[in-house]
């Protein structure tokens, strides 16, 4: 019995678009993105704009809200004041503290509880799922204000529960410090974000190809070798929004500490000091330039985790 085959043809490579240019299905894709995300971006751009250039234009004026008859223009006084005013850096030094403790421990925890989502078994991997996102859930003044009733001597039950730790007695103060003031912030703001993380880098778990990992095992590779040269670098974009999100979170952070301490014992941070400046002081231009200084720092983070990662994000969704 003989088969028969047709001659053999010479491959032809695809034709790809000149360098600098783009293809025309990229530019189609292009225009359809600017189509559905554009009223959104105009629809936010008008809506944050005017504040922030509201904010600007505050900053410039030694403006008292009891007494706007008496505003005169500083130009950039008020920066000059804030930025030579030690509190200003004490609160940027909490902000910067909170914000890596809490991002580090959350991207660690959030790593292994999206580990544990993706490899629950199906029949129980939605219960797993949603117990783990319960904290996301509890809106934050809700869970700052259980965290504070639990670490208060009055009606907390962190003291007589884990008084046989080193350190914890009956009548520990935790809020009379600075240090244990912001332990308990972190991990207020750790319990309450951590699903988030997970979140997010589930996701970027569920694009990392299983083939990749089927081959890495044929080659010998070990669990750990796995995760650092393949796992990790194929969810590399992942990594970087989870982190950026949350990093710009944690910067802005407010509603627990107001809660816990209201900036007491050195634990202010720069929302929270724009906060005292705008609202309890009525310092209209001294608070307006603290929170230009502070969309100024979300600017910079932002701009250098986009430059540190070095991540296109177009390349990222796996056009080729």
């Amino acid at each position: 019995m003989s088969t028969t085959t047709l001659p053999p043809t010479e491959k032809t490579q695809p034709v790809a678009a000149p360098r600098g240019t783009i293809s025309d299905r990229s530019r189609a894709e292009r225009k359809l993105g600017w189509l559905l995300a554009g009223p959104a971006f105009v629809v936010m751009l008008l809506v944050t704009a005017y504040p922030i250039l509201q904010a600007v234009w505050y900053s410039l004026f030694n403006y008292r809200l009891t007494d706007p008859e008496n505003r005169s223009f500083r130009g950039l006084g008020n920066y000059a004041v804030i930025l030579s005013d030690g509190l200003w850096w004490q609160a940027l030094l909490v902000t910067l503290f909170i914000t890596v403790v809490t991002v580090v421990v959350e991207l660690v925890l959030g790593f292994a509880l999206a580990l544990v989502m993706a490899k629950a078994l199906s029949s129980i991997r939605p219960v797993v799922r949603a117990a783990i996102l319960i904290p996301y859930a509890v809106i934050t003044v809700v869970s700052a204000f259980a965290w504070a009733f639990a670490f208060r001597i009055e009606t907390g039950f962190v003291n007589s529960w884990f008084g046989w730790l080193p350190g914890v007695a009956a009548d520990t103060d935790w809020f009379g410090g600075q240090w244990t003031s912001l332990l308990v912030i972190c991990l207020a703001e750790i319990w309450k974000t951590t699903p988030f993380i997970s979140l997010l880098i589930l996701a970027g778990l569920a694009q990392v190809p299983d083939v990749l990992q089927e081959a890495a095992k044929v080659d010998g590779a070990t669990w750990w070798q796995r995760m650092w040269r393949v796992t990790i670098p194929n969810m590399k974009a992942a990594i970087m929004v989870a982190l950026l999100f949350r990093t710009l979170d944690a910067f802005r952070i407010f509603d627990s500490i107001f809660i816990m301490t209201a900036g007491a014992n050195g634990t202010e941070s720069v929302s929270f000091l724009a906060y005292r400046q705008t609202i309890a002081r009525v310092e209209i231009g001294l608070g307006s330039a603290v929170s230009v200084l502070l969309f100024l720092c979300v600017v910079i983070i932002a701009f250098g985790f986009i430059k540190g990662f070095k991540i296109d994000l177009a390349q990222a969704r796996g056009e080729r």
